[in-house]
């Protein structure tokens, strides 16, 4: 049983029992559909109240059984709302905390509602690429109006209960800190006599000018909903609790439902979803791993990134120092650090006395012994190894027992480094992206000695600050710098050829990439893949790149920091503008090489940058670097502006096939520096056979 029964003298309690959310799976829905039964056949009922046990009322479907059989198996969710709503016995929803979803849609099934202030409302099915499938759209405007509602779905932000007070939603709320049962029973009791018993269906959506606000409304979320289906269909769905009548709008939204789930777009959503948990999960590492406490931080640099990284933990409540060699860097790290914050202020993100209170968990120091009692360190040092183990070597000596030792190399072997200490099981990497403070990524490197406590915490800090954790394997560049590799190759590639510019980073940010290769290296600095190729050379003499890119750095261009990069900058302007000096550098660059140049299409442009990430995935996932191809998704859509309606470099390939894929592969292997192009095996044997990398 996922839901509990009990008689109150005349009023039976059905609370909903399955945490942590309660969600409305096929247990939980039987168990609630049979307590209803047994209340309908108790004559010494008179009323019922459902609740929820725990920290919500409900949140809904139970993702557990997602895209399962379960989902429509009878019960299903329409039939618990219709068992509730055909009730012969008045039923009071007694909502608390979470109310979410499908939750949201049996309430509205009730006859009344009662709820607790504080308690978070929401149908939020329109980030999944859905629309509330259950009679979410029929039911909520008639109760809070068109307006209310329609904006309720289309954005699927929670809305606290307080602010809903007065609405046709609650019949009654209670005061904060009462009892919701007892408050809820003694309800019942007064409306046990009441007939005919209200009901939501019956209700008319008001509105001064229906017609005109959903055609304003049409046309606003279109514009909005950008590549995504599912506004749309959501003010659609919501016009036809205006336009239709009751079964009529529940039928449309059923087929809009249907029609949802099938999308790209939804799968997408849907896959994004349960791969951020995934990612969370490692096989060999138990969810009862024990963790240590991580009560204070270092870190050590003062740059941006490190000062980036100091603003995580401020901002999750743990106080953290800051190391440097001199105190001039120090004084501007921590100055940058407090116009940060004095920034996010003056937009009205965050409060002037909240902003203050994590400035002031953040001090410098010179000094390692001021760092030595920390339960966690991050090396945010310049990207050589030299540098490195001069860091590690001090840190090994300074720390206290049980710290960990954690390094933010973005491409360096994490081994090596851990090699410097003699505690290798206390060492790991927590690769921050740029800038650190915003970015969501948070690449877990777990080296050959990292012990699985010092992971676990990893996992449970990257929660803690608010990031995507995801773990990878050890090797030059882990998952995302080692297919950027290849993106940015076939970049440099494509210039030799024929491309400019300004093409490669409209053709892959039309296909939906936040930023082209050639904007993201101004951006980031053209400076950091020049320091990069120069170790590549020494290291791996036979890995070829397009030479445009050293040309560029060797006049100083790197990027809007210097002003010029690929495009040119105007001051105090970060818009990229196309630069004739940089045009006519590459058209002779080809010329040196004896190219002719050619006309060359967006299509190939996109083939070329997005399936040069999906081989190097596929070897990742052979070589055990990532975990699952989920892994590598989540990477690229939270960390390298992957668009979100595509689901990641693996799932795109999955939606194209992998034998399409393959053979455009095997396409550009017989064409300019085909040699990058070799099949990774997993592709081959996954095509061949018919599958998938997320099957």
């Amino acid at each position: 049983m996922s839901a509990d029964y009990q008689v109150i003298d005349d009023v039976a309690v059905i609370t909903l029992n399955n945490p942590p959310v309660n969600g409305l799976g096929l247990a939980t829905r039987t168990a609630a559909v049979e307590g209803l039964d047994r209340a309908a056949q108790d004559p010494a009922v008179k009323a019922i109240v459902i609740t929820g046990a725990g920290k919500a009322f409900s949140g809904g479907a139970d993702i557990r059984e997602f895209n399962s059989p379960k989902a429509l198996t009878e019960p299903t969710l329409h039939t618990l709302i219709r068992t509730v709503e055909n009730s012969a016995k008045p039923v009071v929803a007694a909502i608390h905390t979470v109310c979410m979803g499908g939750g949201l849609e049996l309430a509205l099934g009730a006859n009344y509602r009662v709820a607790l202030p504080g308690a978070q409302i929401a149908l939020p099915e329109v980030k999944l690429g859905l629309l509330p499938g259950a009679g979410g759209t029929q039911r909520l405007p008639r109760v809070l109006g068109l307006e209310t509602a329609l904006d309720m779905i289309v954005t699927g932000t929670p809305v606290l209960s307080d602010k809903l007070a007065g609405t046709l939603l609650f019949d009654e709320l209670l005061p904060a800190g009462s009892d919701l049962v007892a408050g809820a029973i003694a309800f019942a009791r007064r409306v046990a006599g009441v007939r005919p018993l209200p009901k939501v269906r019956d209700r008319q959506v008001g509105h001064p000018d229906a017609a005109g606000f959903l055609a304003a409304a049409r046309a606003r979320v279109k514009v909005a909903a950008g590549p995504f289906p599912a506004p749309v269909e959501c003010v659609e769905t919501v016009a036809a609790s205006v336009e239709k009548p009751f079964e009529e709008g529940l039928k449309f939204e059923r087929e809009r439902f249907i029609h949802l789930t099938q999308t790209t777009e939804s799968k997408a959503l849907r896959h994004a979803f349960f791969a951020e948990r995934a990612a969370s999960k490692v096989p060999d590492v138990p969810a009862d791993t024990p963790v240590r406490a991580i009560r204070s931080a270092a870190v050590v640099g003062a740059g941006t990134m490190g000062g980036g990284i100091a603003m995580n933990f401020a901002n999750a409540g743990i106080p953290v120092t800051i190391l440097e060699t001199k105190q001039e860097a120090l004084d501007k790290g921590l100055a940058t650090i407090r116009m940060n914050y004095e920034n996010t202020v003056r937009k009205g993100k965050l409060a002037a006395d909240k902003a203050g209170q994590r400035v002031d968990l953040i001090r410098g120091t010179l000094d390692y012994a001021d760092i030595a009692q920390a339960d966690i360190v991050i090396e945010a040092v310049f990207e050589d190894m030299d540098v490195k183990a001069s860091v590690f070597r001090q840190l090994d000596a300074a720390m206290k027992p049980g710290a960990i030792l954690a390094s933010n190399t973005s491409t360096l072997d994490l081994n090596r480094i851990a090699a410097f200490t003699a505690r290798p099981q206390d060492v790991i990497g927590l690769h921050f992206f740029s800038p650190a403070n915003v970015m969501k990524l948070l690449e877990i490197v777990r080296g050959a000695a990292t012990g699985k406590d010092v992971l676990a915490t990893a996992l449970a800090l990257a929660k803690k600050i608010r990031k995507t954790g995801v773990v990878a394997g050890v090797c030059d560049g882990f998952i995302g710098n080692r297919m950027v590799e290849q993106y940015i190759r076939q970049a440099g590639f494509l210039l030799d050829e024929g491309a400019l510019p300004q093409q490669v980073d409209a053709a892959i940010e039309a296909f939906g990439f936040a930023m082209g290769p050639f904007r993201m290296g101004d951006l980031a600095g053209n400076d950091v893949g020049w320091y990069i190729r120069k170790r590549r050379a020494v290291e791996s003499p036979d890995l070829k790149y397009s030479k445009t890119a050293d040309l560029l750095c060797e006049q100083g261009r790197f990027g809007q920091k210097t002003g010029a990069g690929w495009y040119d900058y105007q001051a105090g302007d970060r818009t990229p503008r196309p630069s004739p000096w940089v045009d006519d550098m590459i058209v002779r660059h080809s010329q040196d090489l004896g190219i002719e140049r050619r006309a060359i299409s967006d299509e190939e442009i996109v083939e070329r940058l997005v399936y040069a990430l999906v081989n190097e995935g596929a070897r990742i996932l052979e070589e055990g670097i990532a975990l699952r191809a989920s892994d590598v998704d989540m990477v690229y859509l939270s960390g390298y502006g992957f668009p979100l309606f595509r689901g990641g470099p693996m799932f795109y390939a999955d939606t194209v096939g992998l034998p399409t894929v393959l053979a455009a592969v095997e396409k550009y292997a017989r064409g300019y520096h085909g040699e990058a192009w070799t099949p990774a095996p997993l592709l081959v044997r996954l095509a061949g056979e018919g599958k998938s990398f997320n099957g």
